[in-house]
Order: C-alpha cells, then sequence, then structure tokens
C-alpha cells in the first residue's frame, strides 16, 4: 500500500475509442489532435477519451468532473479495467492494471478498490447487512466474519440499526448509505465512485457529501470521484480535473479552479459559483505588521506606514491588541502617546483555512482580522479591502473569457 501522499492511480496518455477498429485510422486522427466530433465525422468511431493523463495520491478525494460525454465515467472505468484502453497505460499502486486479466484482475479489484455506482444496486431480497457484506461473500470469507466487518461499515454511516431490515424499507439516501457501507466493508485502499450522489435529492445529497468527507477525515481512503455538479467538485475535492470531449482542460484545487480558469469553458462553469465558500484566508493574507505595545504611537504610526492596522504582540507572538491609524491618530490629538492605552482588544480572529463565507460577518467590521496559526500565534493578516478586490478580480477574470467567447 502507498504511503500517504504518494501517488497510487495514475493515467498516462491515455486513449479509449469505441468502435469496430479502435486502433486503426480513428486513433491516428486522435493523435493528429482532431475533435471528438472531427474523429467521428470521418470515422464513426467515438472517442471516448483523448491523451488523458493524471495522478492521485493516497488519501485524497480526486474529482473529475464534466458534462455528458466528456469522458469522466470512461476515465474511472479504466481505473478497475471496466474498460479496455485503445492507447496509453493505467497504472494503480504500481500494477498495470490494464496488463491483468481473468483471476488476476478479479483479485486485484475485490483486494484494492471498492465501486459505488450512481444507481443503488441493492438485491431487494437479501437484508442490509447481507447487501453489505455481498463483496465479501464473493470472497469467501465465513458468515461471522463478514457480518463483523459490514457492521462496523453501517455503522460508519449510520445505518447499524437497519442491518436486517429490508432494502425496500430504507429512503433513498438510505440505500446509497448501503451501499456505501458495501464498498467500505472490504476495507479497499480505494473508492471509485460514480456519480454516487447524482440521483439524490439536494439535502439527502449534501448530507451525503458530508458523510463521506467525514468518514473520509476518519478513514483517509483514496477516493476517485465522478460528478457533473461544479458544486458537488468543489465542496468534496482535493483536486479536481475538468474534462470535455473526452479531453483533461485543467487539473487544480477547488480555489485554482475558481480563481484562475484556464479556458472559457473553465469559467463558464464558475461563473455562477459562491466564490466565498471555496477561496480561503490564506490567499489573500498578508504578512503581519507587529509592534511594541510598550513603545509610542509615533514608532506605531512610522513601523504601520500606509497598513490600515497593526498589531501589538506577546513574547509568544500571539496577538493582544490592534492598532488603527484613526485609533492612533485620535489619540495623538488627545495628548496620548502610549500605544498600549489606545490600542483595542475586540479585533477579530480566524484561520488561515477559514473560507471567505465564514469571515464575512467579522470582515463586516472593516477591520483587519488576525490570522491565527497553531498556539494562537500570529501568522498574517486579513484586510476586509483585500478580500473584495479579490473577488472583483475573480469575477473581472471571468467576465474576460466570457468577452473572448461571445467576440
Amino acid at each position: 500500500m502507498a504511503e500517504s501522499g504518494e501517488e497510487i492511480i495514475r493515467l498516462e496518455h491515455v486513449y479509449k475509442i469505441f468502435g469496430p477498429q479502435p486502433r486503426g485510422r480513428a486513433l491516428t486522427l486522435a493523435k493528429s489532435g482532431l475533435t471528438k466530433n472531427e474523429v467521428q465525422a470521418a470515422t464513426d468511431h467515438v472517442v471516448g477519451m483523448t491523451d488523458v493523463s493524471f495522478s492521485v495520491n493516497q488519501g485524497e478525494i480526486f474529482v473529475i468532473m464534466g458534462l455528458s460525454g466528456s469522458g469522466k465515467s470512461t476515465a474511472i472505468r479504466t481505473v478497475n479495467k471496466l474498460h479496455d484502453i485503445t492507447d496509453g497505460h493505467v497504472y494503480v499502486d504500481g500494477v498495470d492494471v490494464q496488463a491483468l486479466d481473468g483471476t488476476a484482475l478479479q483479485q486485484f479489484r475485490r483486494e484494492k478498490m471498492g465501486m459505488v455506482f450512481q444507481h443503488f444496486a441493492l438485491f431487494p431480497h437479501r437484508s442490509v447487512i447481507d447487501n453489505t457484506g455481498y463483496g465479501l461473500k464473493v470472497q469467501k470469507v465465513d458468515k461471522a466474519t463478514r457480518d463483523a466487518a459490514s457492521l462496523e461499515a453501517l455503522k460508519l454511516v449510520g445505518l447499524e440499526a437497519f442491518a436486517h431490515n429490508s432494502p425496500r424499507q430504507l429512503s433513498g439516501g438510505m440505500q446509497q448509505r448501503v451501499g456505501l457501507a458495501r464498498a467500505l466493508a472490504a476495507d479497499p485502499d480505494i473508492l471509485l465512485m460514480d456519480e454516487a450522489f447524482s440521483a439524490l435529492d439536494p439535502l439527502i445529497r449534501r448530507q451525503m457529501q458530508d458523510e463521506m468527507m467525514a468518514i473520509q477525515n476518519q478513514l483517509q481512503k483514496t477516493i476517485l470521484f465522478i460528478t457533473h455538479d461544479l458544486n458537488e467538485a468543489l465542496r468534496i475535492g482535493d483536486r479536481v480535473c475538468i474534462m470535455k470531449d473526452g479531453a483533461v482542460v485543467q487539473i487544480g484545487t477547488p480555489e485554482e479552479i475558481l480563481t484562475q480558469p484556464a479556458t472559457g469553458y473553465v469559467a463558464e462553469f464558475v461563473q455562477d459559483v459562491d466564490q466565498g465558500r471555496v477561496i480561503d484566508v490564506e490567499t489573500i493574507m498578508r504578512e503581519p505588521v507587529t509592534i511594541d505595545g510598550r513603545g509610542t504611537i509615533a514608532e506605531a504610526l512610522e513601523k504601520m506606514g500606509d497598513e490600515p492596522g497593526a498589531f501589538v504582540v506577546d513574547e509568544n507572538g500571539r496577538p493582544t491588541g490592534l492598532l488603527t491609524p484613526e485609533d492612533a491618530m485620535r489619540a495623538a490629538q488627545m495628548g496620548t502617546t502610549d500605544v498600549g492605552a489606545c490600542s483595542r482588544n475586540d479585533f477579530e480572529s480566524t484561520s488561515a483555512s477559514r473560507t471567505f463565507n465564514e469571515v464575512y460577518a467579522a470582515a463586516g467590521r472593516g477591520l483587519s482580522i488576525a490570522v491565527l496559526g497553531e498556539s494562537g500565534k500570529l501568522v498574517g493578516v486579513l484586510h476586509p479591502t483585500d478580500m473584495m478586490e479579490e473577488m472583483g478580480r475573480v469575477e473581472q477574470l471571468i467576465d474576460g473569457f466570457e468577452r473572448e467567447v461571445f467576440m
């Protein structure tokens, strides 16, 4: 098993062409740079994937996002060889998956990965616990052992109490939880999730996303997740791969996808996304200006320069007060020279990982916000004006792409 953070899945220049002669003229044309539609018009073959390369690291949620026909579901099916590829390589934990066949392939699938589908695919005549343990039964695991593993998996998804119910007695969301538990019961290194939550109502879908992320925090599986919903991709993904017409358009963190769209196609997707839900404090926080609480206001103003505020910190680097230029000037006019006397201690603080949406209320005061690291040490400062400028920059960037598309 790969160490945490190491590469566990890798696709290298993968092509997948559907048709009677996939390795003939259609592949040659696809490699020459013709589009999916052009290859189909010339050869009557369908390009499912064209020169697709990406890697997935141990313990991350890697989301492949795209519309119907983008190649996203084809890509996930090459990882467990539900699809043979036309050209390229697919490696899982160093194993060339496409070279496996027969018993070796079956064993590799069972031991290495679990799959959760869009449709629940539960056996109606089997109980919830028997559905959950079905994969283990196929592996010829004895009933006592598989029941214990199934109960543990059902506990993870909050369905332990329904172990002996029939699937038809469960709601759609609960049935999908059983599907997830079934994948978890065999304790695979990798979870392949193909539009796993797409059939669920929006509220249930969000709850399933929350549960999956909570389980991921606990188990640290490697998850390859397919979706057509960018909001879902940005919400759950550590990294997101956007595909179009069988090709990769952009790979990046949710924040990179939103704030640095590579093409007009990506910009078109992100234009309706709530930016404040994705952009985090670390993106725009500045180096903090710190001042001596025992110094004079004149010294503090000189050090502050054009900054809208400076923090007084203790001997451990923790902020104890905030001095604004306005407060300093007011105090100076009243004859006060002591920094400590005019610094306010009602300042707001946050962590670097919080999103804009989570600090909007604090930013509404218009004051500098202390960004704290471990042990409460000051590691940065967030200015509300910088938040507004970043939001405006992203909007202008997206608008610029739109003008390119329609000009």
